[in-house]
């Protein structure tokens, strides 16, 4: 049931009525309950607890409460009780015992349906039990359910218990605007501009113009107007820069509109870590070229990105710029895993795949593949297909089908936008969508030598180049591959955005576009401890699940490390958490933690002594230190308060998979009556021979002296 507090905050409480077999007025049906209503030692039907969204009618602003401590401690639980035994529960998250309605706190944060059936099948286990009943208006918002809502209908169907739903609430809750779903990456570099996706849904506003707004820690990042149409969904970019590294709250939200009941639902707040770190980014180039010393000179300013360049100038002769020693790359391009994992990102310039070896062709699909680092492939004469690169293991990480070697095909292309591209935060070149679009169609052609015109499956191509005559091309695209992101930018002379005759001096457009790029080419590449901490808000006095995986040098998962997390609270004290190897998955790690206070959390892990090659042996000890940090917050998650509405689709589901019926609160009433032959639970079935009864003895009679009478009226007889 979800209320509203004196804060304005949604709960949730369910309830469980459990009703036995016994009716103590039989009405002359095939199968009767027992006669004496205490034969059946606990004879229970349980009416399962339920949620009732809160109607927003001024005439009746919380129907589902009303009916729990009103209708449903009434006539409703009379009519239960003059007929069966009557057990009942209350739930959120987990399943009490409850003598009545009114002893429902309305203190959940959500709301798990499975829990609750299957708390009441467990404790009703080798009893009588004739059926469940919930009240509910069918949330089920436990992403950790478990087990999941189909095996506990299941398991009910298996067992022969039927579950009644009542279903509380209204469908459709309006006036109301609800922020529904916020995508954001969970992690930026500072200064990065972050494009984020939102859904907002809406009923009766239709032609009302909104302003949805985008907070960092108090200050307005990003605002939007938006006219809304028919009830339904609408979806809306909003592009926003974060300064400030840390953990930074991102709130959502739209100003409460006028006869809104429930403004809750109004804001979403999401969590994203804003580091400050400098990621380290290998830039091998086959030959000296303007498009390096461009690139290099573009993100020379960008404390977050540290690019260095291996440039081959003769055979077995390099260059290297900005290494951070001596030993860095004294041998050329890395040849062991250890070596190039080191690095974030690779960017592959104008160099045959003839150069490198078959190991190193698999090592740099590796590197995106497992090790989750971010390749970016630059167009050039000896790159993709024209530099031999089809058919070995990197064409595998590419996000487009090369063609087979050949001449280089020089053609001079027009970069355009597709509608992918526009929306994709990388592609942003000025601040506003609209200006950003209008400003890639003033940019000077580029020249592009390498036939690249068919996507991968899953592949997203955000630049397409078009000619003046002749097929187009794709120009930049992008796809997943593994844990990493592939890139491929078949253009040449990028540069040319910086130095051709019609770009003013001024102009920051070749800038912008490197700095994005190669800040989204690394932003989300791991280390070699991932932690994965759950939701953004984690509910006070709920185990918060801590997993971490743990890798070696080589992203080679390990087991048997020592793995620990220090959990500093909002106050400052530091909690130790031992993670143990789940043994399910290598290199998997689980703890638990309880937030005793609402606040800002930040989790550190520390593994040490991993032992790669599993617990058998030839597994490799080593005693290296990898760390990771990550955030949470703790307090009072508002899931109730989205989807408020009634999911009668559901509550039909769970009756008609068990064999129970849904009902509406307006026809709760009858549910007594139609329930009480029910099959289930403590029913005796009586037998009587037909031949015995009176009624047949008069009959017969009755047929053997008309058929006497009509003889003798006949003159038969």
């Amino acid at each position: 049931m979800r209320v509203a507090d004196e804060n304005g905050e949604t709960r949730a409480q369910r309830m469980l009525d459990l009703f036995g077999g016994e009716d103590e007025d039989p009405q002359g049906g095939t199968g009767d309950p027992p006669a004496d209503p205490l034969a059946d030692p606990l004879a229970a039907d349980p009416g399962v607890a339920g949620s009732a969204a809160m109607d927003p009618a001024p005439a009746e602003p919380a129907d589902g409460q009303a009916f729990a401590t009103q209708r449903g401690e009434g006539a409703l639980r009379q009519a239960l009780e003059d007929r069966f035994r009557l057990r009942m529960y209350g739930f959120d998250t987990d399943a009490d015992r409850i003598d009545g309605a009114g002893e429902m706190a309305f203190t959940g944060a959500r709301t798990n349906l499975a829990a609750g059936l299957t708390r009441v099948q467990q404790e009703m286990a080798g009893l009588p039990l004739s059926g469940i009943v919930i009240v509910t208006d069918g949330a089920d918002n436990d992403d950790e359910a478990t087990p999941p809502l189909s095996e506990a209908l299941l398991s009910a169907r298996a067992a022969g218990i039927p579950v009644y739903t009542i279903g509380m609430g209204s469908e459709r809750i309006a006036p109301d605007v609800e922020v529904r779903r916020v995508e954001v990456p969970r992690a930026a570099l500072e200064g990065t501009t972050i494009v984020a996706d939102v859904i907002v849904s809406h009923a009766g506003l239709a032609g009302r113009t909104v302003r949805l707004d985008v907070e960092d820690e108090g200050r307005i990042v990003g605002t939007r107007d938006l006219t809304l149409g028919p009830d339904g969904e609408e979806a809306v970019q909003l592009q926003f820069t974060l300064e400030e590294s840390g953990p930074r709250a991102i709130r959502f939200f739209v100003d409460p509109q006028e006869g809104e009941a429930l403004t809750g639902n109004n804001e979403r707040q999401v969590l994203v870590e804003v580091g400050d770190t400098r990621r380290k980014i290998l830039y091998f180039e086959g030959s000296p070229r303007p498009e390096n010393k461009f690139l290099r000179r573009a993100v020379a300013d960008d404390e977050n990105l540290h690019v260095v360049t291996l440039l081959r100038t003769a055979d077995e002769k390099y260059l290297r710029l900005d290494v951070e020693g001596p030993g860095e790359l004294a041998g050329g391009f890395p040849d062991t895993r250890e070596e190039l994992y080191e690095y974030d990102g690779l960017i592959l310039g104008s160099v045959e795949a003839s150069f490198f070896t078959h190991d190193q062709l698999q090592m740099m699909a590796d590197f995106v593949g497992q090790r989750g680092g971010g390749l970016l492939v630059l167009g050039g004469r000896r790159s993709l297909g024209e530099g031999g690169y089809t058919g070995t293991p990197l064409a595998d990480a590419l996000p487009v089908v090369l063609g087979g070697a050949g001449e280089p095909d020089v053609l001079e292309v027009s970069a355009e936008l597709t509608p992918a591209g526009r929306r994709h935060a990388a592609m942003r070149i000025a601040e506003a969508a609209e200006s950003s679009a209008e400003r890639w169609t003033e940019l000077p052609p580029l020249t592009s030598v390498n036939r690249v015109f068919e996507l991968k499956p899953g592949a997203v191509d955000l630049l397409r180049g078009v000619p003046a005559e002749g097929a187009t091309r794709m120009l930049l695209a992008h796809q997943r591959y593994g844990r990493g992101t592939s890139i491929v930018f078949a253009a040449q002379d990028s540069w040319l955005w910086q130095m051709h005759a019609d770009i003013p001096l001024e102009d920051e457009t070749h800038e912008t576009l490197w700095r994005q790029l190669l800040r989204w080419l690394v932003h989300d590449t791991p280390g070699r401890v991932r932690l994965d901490s759950g939701e953004d808000v984690v509910p006070m006095g709920e185990p918060l699940r801590i997993r971490a995986e743990v890798e070696d040098e080589r992203y080679l998962r390990v087991n048997g490390a020592d793995v620990v997390a220090t959990v500093t609270g909002p106050g400052g004290v530091a909690s130790e958490v031992r993670l143990d190897w789940t043994v399910e998955r290598d290199g998997e790690y689980e703890g638990r933690f309880v937030p005793p206070e609402s606040g800002l959390y930040s989790v550190q892990i520390r593994a040490a002594g991993a032992r790669t090659g599993g617990p058998g042996a030839g597994a490799e000890t080593s005693r290296d230190v990898a760390e990771e940090v990550s955030f949470f917050r703790a307090g009072t998650p508002r899931i109730e308060e989205f989807g408020a509405g009634r999911r009668t689709e559901l509550l039909r589901r769970i009756a008609d998979e068990t064999g129970g019926r849904f009902y509406t609160a307006d026809d709760a009433q009858v549910l007594a009556d139609e329930i009480r032959y029910t099959e289930s639970g403590d029913t005796v079935y009586e037998e009587r021979s037909l031949w015995d009864m009176p009624i047949l003895f008069l009959l017969l009679a009755g047929l053997l002296g008309g058929e006497w009478a009509y003889r003798r009226r006949k003159d038969l007889a």
